[in-house]
């Protein structure tokens, strides 16, 4: 492994000469990588205000702890790990690397004194219960804290409603169950009530599960906690089935809602199938972010047309959207529509009072794309195909999808997102986000997490392979 360094970048040197001046392609060299400094609750509180202890895994009797099983400090996960040697490279930002995930061997949670905080916020995603359910077990079973705490609906629990007490017998079940049995909300983000809230609960671990404002609002909570300077740790563990989250490999629930997308496309085939001149109108959850629909589409292979927020189309005209359906309706008789629901949001005719309608998260309302294309649909069609008949099924199944349970993979996916959680927590790490990076799990400051985006690049070889596989038009006006 590479020397690590807080402040020096790694650098890959061309290939070395030999003394005719002649490269040999077998030998790099590699210098110091940039690791991205992860908050401690040691920066903050004086070293008398913290004691450390050995890791209770040592005599866990589910655990053999042997030479390699503890984490230490050197152990990084880089997140850039494809680089094209025939460049100068890497730059600064492409050798950032991060803290890998895992026990340490010692910790600076005393178990006995530990309270532990769990929250879920925002929307429902398929996991939720499993994650909550894992961090319960695992607090539990490998670092014996017997006081953990559920805050219901959301943000607002920490001040408006007294917290339940969960325990290992009472969450069995719940990585089961659909939604969060926790409840949730959005909005409700009073900051000085939270942390007054988490004070006056006296919970010095907070677990907080929510997608994109949800970890900016528990950044602000770090960072009112570091300024009050509590023995508080603040984890976040990113929750959005729109896998719109920056940084790590993908979000939990994503899998279970492409799996489950299947069935809505499969039943818009059968729709358009059976009908004559018969569109099936599938909209998808992706308000930034078409990985929902992209992934769909790729697994489905039934779908003609794949629309995402990050890219633009038209209807009307040569190259645009109805001519391209008219063209699939006279080949085969039907066409499959998948459309992300935050897809041309930009042409869709509203009003000022509508522009400026917010969420209670403080998101732009966004317009019913399905309905709106479905309606676009049928007067294209009367306009142009006078006494002919045409079928247009709209189906949403958004709700449906978020609200089930995980598959297999995410269940898995969210056991080893909780159990990465609560190592780095039980470390005195604080201000972090867990999660894969290039299949690794690492530990990634907040604010980093918070501020980063994971779009759909359609100049990547994914999104040619969708438009090979629906034969659409890229929608450039000539």
């Amino acid at each position: 492994m590479a020397a690590v360094s807080h402040t020096e970048a790694t650098n890959l040197t061309s290939p070395s000469s030999n003394n005719n001046g002649s490269s040999s392609s077998s030998t790099f060299s590699i210098s110091p990588v940039t690791l991205q400094k992860l908050p401690h609750l040691k920066d903050y509180i004086p070293q008398q205000g913290l004691k450390t202890q050995p890791n209770p895994l040592e005599h866990n009797p589910f655990y053999h702890p042997s030479q390699g099983f503890y984490i230490s400090h050197s152990d990084v996960v880089l997140r850039h790990i494809v680089f094209d040697l025939s460049e100068s490279f890497p730059s600064p930002a492409s050798s950032i690397a991060y803290q890998r995930a895992g026990p340490r061997d010692r910790i600076f949670f005393d178990p006995s004194q530990t309270r532990a905080a769990i929250v879920t916020c925002g929307g429902l995603c398929p996991g939720l219960n499993t994650v909550i359910r894992e961090l319960v077990v695992a607090l539990w079973d490998l670092y014996g804290v017997r006081q953990i705490f559920g805050v219901k609906a959301g943000y607002r629990g920490f001040y408006s409603s007294e917290p339940v007490e969960l325990n290992p017998k009472l969450v069995h079940s719940w990585h089961n169950k659909g939604g969060t049995m926790l409840e949730t909300s959005r909005g409700g983000f009073d900051l000085q009530k939270i942390v007054d809230g988490i004070q006056d609960h006296h919970f010095n671990q907070v677990y907080i599960i929510g997608g994109d404002g949800t970890m900016r609002g528990a950044v602000n909570i770090f960072d009112e906690i570091r300024r009050r300077k509590l023995n508080v740790s603040i984890t976040c563990i990113p929750k959005t089935v729109d896998n719109d989250v920056g940084i790590i490999d993908r979000s939990f629930g994503f899998q279970t809602a492409v799996e489950m997308a299947q069935q809505a496309i499969s039943a818009a085939l059968v729709e358009a199938e059976s009908a004559v001149n018969g569109i099936g109108l599938v909209k998808l959850m992706g308000r930034s972010t078409g990985h929902i629909a992209l992934h769909a589409t790729l697994s489905s292979r039934d779908v003609d047309c794949c629309l995402i927020p990050e890219m633009e189309f038209y209807l009307e005209g040569k190259g645009g959207l109805f001519e391209f359906l008219e063209q699939r309706l006279k080949e085969n008789g039907h066409a499959v529509l998948v459309v992300a629901e935050g897809a041309g949001q930009d042409i869709i005719p509203r009003t000022d009072a509508q522009k400026e309608e917010r969420d209670e998260s403080g998101n732009p309302v966004f317009l019913d794309v399905g309905g709106w294309l479905k309606s676009e649909l049928k007067k294209w069609w009367a306009r142009n195909h006078q006494n002919e008949l045409l079928t247009v099924k709209y189906i949403d199944p958004t709700y449906m999808i978020r609200a089930v349970p995980a598959n297999a993979t995410d269940k898995l996916y969210c056991t080893l997102l909780a159990h990465s959680a609560i190592h780095g927590v039980m470390a005195g790490y604080t201000g972090f986000v867990s999660g894969p990076i290039n299949g690794i799990y690492a530990y990634i400051p907040l604010e980093e997490v918070a501020q980063s985006k994971n779009g759909v690049n359609t100049n990547d070889h994914k999104w040619a392979w969708v438009r090979s596989v629906t034969n659409q038009p890229d929608f450039m006006k000539v």
